[in-house]
Formats: C-alpha cells, structure tokens, sequence
C-alpha cells in the first residue's frame, strides 16, 4: 500500500509496548476534554499494545505535531471476513491529521478484508457522543451511526449495599480454578451470541482480550442454578481509578427471567462497596433485546456518557 504524505508539520509512525504511557496520556487529556475526566489506565493500553494478535508495524499509528503527540489509531481483525475495527483519538486542534489517519486506516481496513477473502470491508469505530473528531467530516467520508451504548454508572455505599442472599436455588462461586475459567468463558460466549457486534473467541484468544496474566479471577462469579446447572456469569475488575468496572453480565437463555442477573449485578455492589470502592459503571447497549438497560436503571444505575458505534462500508 503507497502510503500517503502527512499534511505539513505533522509525522507518523508505528506504535510500540514503550509508548504505553504517551499514548494514555493522549488519551486521558482526550477524556477530559470529552466527558470531564480522566479514565484512561495504563493497563489498558498495555494490554492492546502487546496482544498477540496485534500487528503494531501495520495496524497501529501515532501522529505526532512537532514532539507532541496528537493522534492514535489503532485496528485489529477479529471476525477473519468481513468487519474489522478501529480505534481512533485525535486532538481537535489538526483536523487535516485526523483525515490522514482515516485515509491511513480505512486503506488498511479494506486490505484486511481482501486478506479474509471479503468483498467488502465493514469498518467500526466507537465514539463518544460528543467526541473531539468531526462529525461532520466523518459522515463526508461516509461513515454513519449505527448502535448507541451508554456508560451507566452508581454510587456505592458500605452502609447500603450489602451481598444480597441468593435466590432459591442459587449458588455463586469465584473462578478460583482453570475450569472455572473455562466455564466462565463458555457462559459468556453463549450469553453474548446474539449480541450486535459479537464476534466468537475461543477461550484462549479470551485469556488474551481480557488480559488474564493481570486479571484478579477473584472478581468473576458464576451463578449456579438448580436444574440448569451453571447459568450466568458476571466478569468485573477493579484498576480504573475512576470507578469499579463490570466488564460483561451475561445469563443463558434458558436461565432469565429468574432473577439471575439483578442477583450478581447487587452482589457486585455489595462486594465493591465492602472493598471501599464509592462507584461502580459499566456499558450497555442501548437496543439490547434482553432488556439489560432496563435492569441496570432499575437497580440505581444513571447515564455517565454516551457511545457511539459508526460505520463504514467500503469495497475492497
């Protein structure tokens, strides 16, 4: 692929593990200007950087104004066909490195899905609903919207939120060993199949996405129901600085409508209030046909910001 010339003053190069910390640091003063905070963890960053299916030299970029860096792109090919996804932080101060780093990626991307033996390339990219790129640029480039996800987010407090007994028939258990782990995975693959946006992972391309060489095994329950055996599962963590984090809830089909899901969502309040966390978010897809919106409101939880999943459609 011929690459393109940067527009005057501005550079670009790979991204490495080394530049972990200036990329958060991008990223955190992106967040600030986005939704008043920092929340970017380095851990975070890290952990995309060195995943084993990450091709730094090809699918990573970072753009530099002078010595600062200003830009960060980065893209990985999940599906083997068709979709690809991007990630993309920009600066709002050189609009034209933004356009650079679209002609870059979405270049890329098509290449991907040529690779896959795909006749097109459909691109993803999350935003925040009022992000630092414009929009209206995006959508000349042909990009559009297509799914909505909120950060809901809940104060905790030790004197409210206490472990909740189990429903009837309900037992709860950490992954404190290897089948465990195996088992968690399993639940949340089959939970999340239906999902927009699902792509299969085996369990240890999972290892991988969810970082598990860092990963506190502690902070992921599966709930066990009488006669269906194991049921649910509810992975979370606790290195954000901000808030608690609940990564993914997910019960079977088979198992809802039986309380499964408000049981482990109260028992991570009360398990993250009794470790002196006052805050606790996760993220929802707002069309979810399981009705998680609606579950996450009824126990306390409010809009922290919204997301945006749009997307491109380009032949390859």
């Amino acid at each position: 692929m011929s690459m393109p010339t940067p527009p005057a003053g501005l550079t670009m190069r790979p991204a490495t593990f080394d530049d972990a910390a200036a990329v958060c640091a991008l990223l955190n003063e992106i967040d600030l200007l986005e939704i008043g905070r920092a929340d970017t963890e380095l851990t975070e960053i890290q952990a995309d950087l060195k995943h084993p299916e990450m091709d730094l030299e090809r699918d990573s970029w970072l753009l530099f104004d002078g010595g600062r860096l200003i830009g960060y792109g980065l893209l990985w090919d999940e599906s083997g066909g068709e979709r690809i996804d991007t990630d993309l932080y920009t600066l709002p101060d050189r609009p034209d490195g933004d356009q650079y780093l679209f002609d870059l990626m979405e270049a890329r991307a098509a290449e991907h899905a040529a690779a896959n033996g795909a006749a097109r390339a459909v691109v993803h990219l999350h935003l925040n609903t009022a992000p630092t790129l414009d929009l209206r640029a995006l959508r000349g480039r042909g990009w559009r919207p297509v799914r909505r996800y909120n950060v809901m987010a809940r104060h905790l407090s030790g004197d409210t939120d206490r472990l909740p007994a189990p429903p009837p028939g309900v037992t709860l258990r950490p992954c404190s060993t290897e089948p465990d782990r195996r088992v968690a995975h399993a639940l949340l693959q089959e939970s999340f199949a239906d999902h927009f946006d699902f792509q299969p992972r085996t369990y240890e391309q999972w290892l991988d996405d969810i970082d598990a060489e860092r990963a506190d095994w502690s902070l992921i329950w599966i709930a066990h129901l009488d006669g269906l055996g194991d049921a649910a599962a509810l992975r979370s963590h606790d290195n954000r600085a901000s808030m608690a984090w609940i990564a993914s809830l997910g019960v079977l089909r088979k198992a809802r409508g039986q309380g499964l899901g408000s049981y482990l969502l109260r028992h991570s309040f009360g398990h993250y209030a009794a470790r002196g966390r006052d805050r606790i978010g996760l993220g929802v897809d707002t069309d979810n046909s399981t009705g998680a919106l609606a579950l996450y409101e009824r126990h306390g939880m409010t809009l922290d910001f919204g997301v945006d999943t749009w997307e491109l459609i380009r032949p390859v």
